[in-house]
C-alpha cells in the first residue's frame, strides 16, 4: 500500500470514530434526561484538550514514535467508549450522569490528542516521502471528512441517533484504527539529537515560547476566540432540528426525522472546501482565509436562526454548505500555518498548542456558554413552539458573537502574506 493510501485510511478512520457520536450525542442525552448536561459533555472535549494534546505531543516529539502513540491513544479511547456504550445500553433511558460522564470523559481524554497527532504523523510521513505537505495533505484529509459522513449516516439510518449504540459504533472503529496505527511508517523522535537540552526543551515546552512572537500570540488568541464556535452546532444542531417534530407542520418532514442526514451536508461541503485550501492559502494568505472562515460562522449561525425543516429548509441547507468554509478554512489552514511557521523540533508540540487554544480553551468556553444560552431561551420554555422560537434567539446570539470576532481579527491581526512559504 503506497504512502498516500495508507494516510487516507488513517484519516478515514480518525474521523469516522468521531462522526459516530459527535453530531447525534445531544439528542441521545436529551432523550436520556440529561439535556442540561449536553454542554458539559461537549465542553469535556475542550477541557481535556487544554492539556492532553500538549502532553501527548511532548511524548511524541521526545520519547515515543508518533504513529505508535497514535495507536496507543486510539486503543485506550476505544476501550472507554465501548464501556460507556455498554453502560448506556444497560441503563436505558435513566443513565447515571456520573458513571456515563466519567467513561465518556476518559475516552475523549485519549481521543482528542489524536486530532493533532494524526496531523503530525501525516506531515512527517509525507515529508519523508518527499511530498509537499501544503499540496499533498488536503486531498488526503478529505477522506477524514468522508469517514465522518459515512459514520454519521450509518448511525442515522441504523437508528442509533437517540441511543448509546452510537458509542459502541465509535468504539469498534477506534479499535480498528488503534491496531492499524501501529503499521504506519515510522516517525522518528527528536531523541537522536546529542545536544544538551534545557529542562524546557527536554519537556517539549518550547512551543509555548511561540507566544513571545506577536504574530503567533495574536494568531493563537484569535484561534481561541474562534474556537468558541467550533462545537456549538455539533452539540445543539441535532436537538434543534429534532425539536421541530413537536410542531405538526414539521412533524413528518425528512429533516426533522433525519437530523444527522441533513447535518451530513455540512461534512459533504467540507470535502469540497478542503480541496480549495492550497489555492486559497497561496493566493490570499492566512489572514484573508481566516476572515472568510469567521464570516462563514456568522452565516452558519444566522441561517440556523432563520431556517426550519419545511419552507425554510433551504436556509438550513445553505447553513450546512457554508460550514465547510467555516470549519476547514479555520482548522486545516490554521494547522498548516502552524506547521510552516514553527521549527521541526517542536511541530508536534505546536500542533498540540493549537489544539489547546481551539478545541481546548475556546471550545470549552463556547459549549458551556452555549448551554447557558440554550437553557435560558429553549429548555426553560414549556412547549414546542416557544422552544423553537427560543432556538432562533440562541442562534442569533451566536451569530452576533462570531461577527464581533471577525471584525476584531480584521483590525488586530497583522500579517504580510508570503506566497513562497506556501509553495
Amino acid at each position: 500500500m503506497n504512502t498516500k493510501l495508507r494516510l487516507i485510511v488513517m484519516n478515514f478512520l480518525q474521523f469516522a470514530v468521531w462522526g459516530a457520536y459527535l453530531t447525534s450525542m445531544g439528542t441521545y442525552l436529551f432523550n436520556a434526561g440529561l439535556a442540561s448536561k449536553i454542554g458539559l459533555f461537549y465542553a469535556c472535549q475542550g477541557i481535556v484538550s487544554m492539556f492532553m494534546p500538549a502532553i501527548i505531543g511532548i511524548i511524541a516529539d521526545r520519547y515515543v514514535q508518533a504513529q505508535k502513540m497514535l495507536g496507543i491513544c486510539h486503543t485506550l479511547a476505544a476501550a472507554f467508549m465501548l464501556a460507556a456504550g455498554y453502560y448506556g445500553l444497560q441503563a436505558g433511558t435513566t443513565p447515571d450522569f456520573g458513571t456515563l460522564f466519567t467513561l465518556y470523559a476518559l475516552s475523549v481524554a485519549f481521543y482528542m490528542p489524536t486530532l493533532a497527532l494524526s496531523n503530525s504523523v501525516a506531515y512527517t510521513v509525507l515529508r519523508k516521502a518527499g511530498e509537499d505537505t501544503v499540496k499533498a495533505f488536503p486531498p488526503i484529509r478529505v477522506f477524514g471528512t468522508v469517514g465522518f459522513i459515512c459514520s454519521m449516516l450509518a448511525v442515522d439510518f441504523l437508528g442509533f441517533q437517540s441511543t448509546a449504540m452510537q458509542y459502541i459504533a465509535s468504539g469498534v472503529l477506534g479499535v480498528l484504527l488503534g491496531v492499524y496505527a501501529f503499521s504506519l511508517p515510522s516517525c522518528p523522535t527528536a531523541t537522536a539529537d546529542s545536544e544538551k537540552k534545557s529542562l524546557v526543551e527536554a519537556l517539549g515546552l518550547k512551543a509555548f515560547a511561540l507566544f513571545k512572537q506577536k504574530k503567533m500570540a495574536i494568531f493563537f488568541i484569535f484561534s481561541m476566540l474562534l474556537g468558541v464556535s467550533l462545537q456549538i452546532t455539533n452539540g445543539f444542531a441535532n436537538p434543534f432540528i429534532n425539536s421541530f417534530k413537536a410542531i405538526p407542520e414539521f412533524a413528518d418532514s425528512f429533516g426533522a426525522n433525519h437530523a444527522n442526514a441533513l447535518i451530513s451536508l455540512s461534512q459533504i461541503s467540507e470535502t469540497l472546501c478542503i480541496l480549495l485550501i492550497p489555492f486559497c492559502l497561496k493566493r490570499f494568505g492566512i489572514k484573508r482565509v481566516m476572515l472568510i472562515a469567521m464570516f462563514a460562522w456568522v452565516l452558519r449561525f444566522g441561517l440556523f436562526g432563520a431556517g426550519n425543516p419545511g419552507g425554510g429548509v433551504w436556509m438550513l441547507i445553505l447553513s450546512m454548505i457554508v460550514y465547510g468554509v467555516a470549519f476547514d478554512f479555520f482548522n486545516i489552514s490554521g494547522s498548516l500555518f502552524v506547521d510552516t511557521e514553527t521549527d521541526s523540533s517542536i511541530r508536534s508540540s505546536a500542533q498540540g498548542l493549537f489544539m489547546i487554544m481551539t478545541n481546548g480553551i475556546g471550545a470549552t468556553i463556547g459549549t458551556l456558554g452555549a448551554q447557558a444560552i440554550v437553557d435560558r431561551f429553549v429548555f426553560s420554555q414549556p412547549e414546542g413552539l416557544a422552544q423553537v422560537a427560543g432556538w432562533s434567539t440562541a442562534w442569533y446570539i451566536f451569530a452576533g458573537y462570531a461577527l464581533v470576532v471577525t471584525l476584531l481579527f480584521a483590525v488586530v491581526f497583522k500579517y504580510k502574506h508570503d506566497p513562497a512559504k506556501m509553495q
